[in-house]
């Protein structure tokens, strides 16, 4: 198929409609099949469970073009086994993974167009969400619901090159213990919009929050899950029932682990241990990782050993290892790549 002539060096990370997208309907209790659709405005009653009660929500992941031509999507069953355990939490109809991959698949496909070229550092950003489109007034589950899938061409996350990120520790909590902080809930990034956009005019790239409960604890970002490296170079990420189950964060550490034979932990981090790490990322779909160079706590800098100017030497090898899984350099683990047939 013709590529779309799109200028895929010049993308930023914004939304660009494309052809097709794929659209399903719950009512009077089941799903219906769903197909695809050029159409991708939406007209829902004034009234609808998501407009009142926010009662949504959303994944994301990538396709990309291989270093030999294919076009190919990155670990797409666990965005859908994690979309079914938010819709399990939110009392929404689960969309099962199966037919989520599916319809993942199947709307790549359509917008192959719209895949940008290997080598452009360009990708296709897939989101698929789902939401509450019956009317309710009371609060309660809505009745109906629709799941979508879009697709957008969106350039690198960082343009010209990565630089470490100053990040400051937040005020603010993210996620309560028993709350929604594991689910990719739009309530939960709606809630932190005024958070981030307060670290941006305080001179800072993100927050980093702190467990609600004690306030000593390490959790993540209001879109990122940490990874952090040692000083004797071993990977260690947060654990926490309230932080969202990174797929990227999960596959990093695998990484680490199985490919670049570093040591890796999963474990409690506090406050208190930050100026004694290495190097520190932030992880997440868009970015890969994205190096933290500073953390400011209420004043008190915490400069990394790894600087302001680039990459650790543990977080490039981890970047690369993985972005070369996903375009095709590297061999990739049985199953975390799903062919565009």
């Amino acid at each position: 198929m013709e590529k779309k002539k799109i200028d895929w060096g010049g993308l930023g990370f914004d939304y660009i409609k494309t052809d097709w997208r794929f659209v399903a309907d719950y009512k009077e209790g089941a799903w219906e099949e769903g197909g695809l659709t050029d159409q991708g405005d939406l007209v829902i009653n004034e009234c609808a469970g998501v407009l009142q009660y926010s009662q949504s929500c959303f994944e994301g992941l990538k396709a990309y073009t291989t270093e030999d031509g294919r076009i190919v999507t990155f670990r797409p069953d666990l965005n859908g086994e994690r979309m079914e355990n938010s819709c399990r939490r939110l009392e929404m109809p689960v969309y099962p993974r199966e037919k989520f991959v599916d319809a993942v698949l199947r709307t790549v496909k359509a917008n192959e167009a719209f895949v940008p070229p290997y080598g452009s550092g360009a990708t296709l950003y897939i989101r698929p969400f789902m939401f509450a489109s019956g009317p309710v007034i009371g609060v309660k589950p809505s009745d109906e619901y629709q799941f979508r899938v879009f697709t957008t061409p969106v350039g690198p996350y960082f343009k010209g090159g990565v630089k470490p990120l100053t990040i400051r520790i937040s005020d603010f909590d993210r996620a309560a213990p028993n709350g929604t902080g594991h689910i990719k809930a739009g309530l939960n990034y709606a809630m932190s919009l005024y958070a981030i956009v307060d670290a941006h005019k305080q001179g800072f790239d993100e927050n980093m929050y702190l467990d609600a409960a004690t306030r000593t604890k390490v959790e993540e970002t209001g879109g990122a899950n940490f990874i952090f490296v040692t000083k004797d170079g071993k990977v260690v990420t947060p654990k926490s029932s309230s932080i969202l189950p990174s797929i990227t964060r999960r596959s990093l550490m695998y990484v680490a682990k199985e490919y670049l034979g570093l040591e890796t932990e999963e474990r409690e981090i506090y406050k208190e241990e930050l100026k004694d790490f290495a190097e520190c990322g932030l992880c997440g779909t868009a970015a890969v990782i994205s190096p933290v160079g500073k953390i400011v706590d209420h004043g008190d800098e915490i400069c990394l050993p790894c600087g302001m100017e680039d990459m650790g030497p543990v977080t490039r090898k981890l970047y690369d290892t993985l972005t070369g899984i996903q375009m095709g350099r590297i061999e990739a683990p049985a199953g975390w790549i799903r062919e565009i047939k």
